[in-house]
C-alpha cells in the first residue's frame, strides 16, 4: 500500500452572525465578546447606540454596525439587516437578548429566511394573553386572566374573580407599568391612565399570592438540556410598591430535591406548550401557601437582575458563553455540579431624583468580604432606577 504526501485541501466556512442590541449596556458587553469568540464568526450589530459606546476592544473586532433610530420597529431593523447581508453576505443568525425586540427581531428572521424560532413562537412568550390561553389549554396551572380591550371587559373580569387583581401591559417586562389593584376607586385610576382598546388591551390577572421563583433552562431542538432555579425574596410586585425593600434574588445549593420536581415538570409542559425550540427559558412562577403551583410567565432570551452572573458564580461557569455556542452552533456544555448557593442584594435609594450620597460599604466589604464576589457601587448623581433592581447590587456566594 502506498503512501503519498500531498497538499490537504481545507474549507474553513465563516458565519456571519447578526446581533440586535438597543444600547450597549449592562451584560451586553459580554454577550458579544462570547460571540466573537466564536471561531470563524464574523459578527455585525444593530442598534440604536452609535458604535463609539462600545469599549474600543470589543468594537475594533466587529464585521458591521449598523444605527437605527427605532429598533422595535421591523422595517427599520429589516432594512438594517438587508443592508448587512448586502455587503457582508447571508446571515447564519439573527439573535437578540431583550424582551421588548424578541418579536420584531423574529419578523425578520422569518421575511430573511434566517433560522431560528417563528413570530408566532415568539409572541406566544411575549403576549401575556396568549400565553396564558396556550397555558389553559395545556392545563398547566396559572392565574384567570383576561386581556380587556375596553373597561366594561374589566369591570366584568373583576366580578369573576373579585379584587385584588394584578393590572398589566400584555407586553410588558420587569414588573414596569404593573399595579396591585385592591379596589374599585384604584381600577378606575388605572383604565383613566390607561384607557384599554383593540390597539392596547391590558392584562388583568387574579393576583397570585405565594413564594415567588424563577425557573431557568436551556433547549436544543425542542429538548430541555438543563435547568437552575432562584427564589425571589420578596415578591418584585411587592419590591415597587415599597421603595424600601432591598429585593434579593438566591440560588440554593440543591436543586435537584424532590420539592422541586413538581415545578421541573410544570416547566417542560410550559415550553412544549409555547413551542420552545432551541434557546433559553426564563420562567416566573409561584408556590401558593398550599402547595399548589401557579406559573406567571416566561421569557424566551437571557434574564435580566444578575440572573447571569450569580448564576455564573454558582458553578464557576460561564452561561454568556454556553447561551452564544447555544444559539449560534447549537452546542451546549452543562456545568457538572452547582458548587455554591449564591444571591444578589439590589441596592435601592429611597426617593426619586439622583443619587445624593451612598454609605456603608465599607461596613458590608468588612462583614461579608469573603463571600462577595461582585459588586457594584451606585454613583453619585446616577439617576434613580424605576425598576425593582435599584441602582446597584451586591453579588455573594457559599458553600453552606
Amino acid at each position: 500500500m502506498n503512501k503519498r504526501r500531498g497538499w490537504r485541501t481545507f474549507k474553513v466556512f465563516l458565519m456571519f452572525v447578526l446581533f440586535a442590541s438597543p444600547f450597549f449596556k449592562e451584560d451586553t458587553p459580554y454577550f458579544i465578546d462570547a460571540m466573537l469568540k466564536i471561531p470563524h464568526c464574523r459578527l455585525g450589530i444593530i442598534s440604536m447606540d452609535p458604535l463609539d459606546n462600545l469599549e474600543p476592544r470589543l468594537r475594533q473586532q466587529l464585521a458591521a454596525h449598523w444605527r437605527i433610530q427605532d429598533i422595535l420597529d421591523p422595517a427599520q431593523l429589516e432594512w438594517a439587516a438587508r443592508e448587512l447581508t448586502r455587503v457582508h453576505g447571508p446571515a447564519h443568525r439573527l439573535l437578540a437578548i431583550n424582551e421588548q425586540i424578541q418579536v420584531p427581531v423574529a419578523q425578520v428572521r422569518e421575511v430573511l429566511g434566517i433560522e431560528g424560532m417563528t413570530a408566532d413562537t415568539v409572541r406566544g412568550f411575549r403576549d401575556k394573553a396568549l400565553m396564558k390561553e396556550r397555558f389553559r389549554k395545556a392545563n398547566i396551572p396559572c392565574a384567570r386572566s383576561c386581556a380587556a380591550r375596553s373597561a366594561k371587559e374589566a369591570w366584568a373580569f373583576v366580578e369573576e374573580v373579585g379584587f385584588p387583581i394584578c393590572v398589566k401591559p400584555v407586553d410588558g417586562a420587569a414588573a414596569q407599568s404593573t399595579y396591585r389593584v385592591t379596589s374599585a376607586e384604584d381600577l378606575q385610576d388605572v383604565l383613566r391612565a390607561r384607557d384599554p382598546s383593540n390597539g392596547q388591551p391590558l392584562q388583568l390577572e387574579e393576583f397570585v399570592t405565594g413564594q415567588e421563583h424563577s425557573f431557568e433552562s436551556f433547549s436544543l431542538d425542542g429538548k430541555r438540556l438543563w435547568h437552575s432555579l432562584s427564589r425571589y425574596i420578596p415578591t418584585p410586585l411587592d419590591v415597587m410598591r415599597n421603595p424600601w425593600i432591598q429585593w434579593r434574588i438566591v440560588l440554593p445549593k440543591e436543586i435537584d430535591s424532590k420539592q422541586y420536581d413538581d415545578i421541573s415538570k410544570v416547566n417542560q409542559k410550559a415550553l412544549k406548550a409555547l413551542g420552545m425550540q432551541t434557546g433559553m427559558g426564563h420562567m416566573e412562577w409561584f408556590r401558593r401557601k398550599d402547595g399548589s403551583l401557579a406559573v406567571g410567565e416566561v421569557g424566551c432570551r437571557p434574564p435580566g437582575a444578575q440572573l447571569i452572573t450569580i448564576t455564573n458564580r454558582a458553578h464557576d461557569f460561564d452561561l454568556f458563553t454556553q447561551w452564544t455556542r447555544l444559539m449560534v452552533l447549537g452546542q451546549f456544555e452543562a456545568p457538572k455540579e452547582r458548587k455554591y448557593a449564591a444571591g444578589v442584594a439590589s441596592l435601592r435609594g429611597m426617593g426619586g431624583g439622583r443619587v445624593k450620597s451612598t454609605h456603608g460599604l465599607d461596613r458590608v466589604l468588612y462583614e461579608y468580604g469573603d463571600l462577595i464576589t461582585d459588586y457594584k457601587v451606585p454613583q453619585v448623581g446616577q439617576a434613580a432606577s424605576i425598576t425593582y433592581e435599584g441602582e446597584g447590587w451586591v453579588i455573594l456566594r457559599a458553600k453552606e
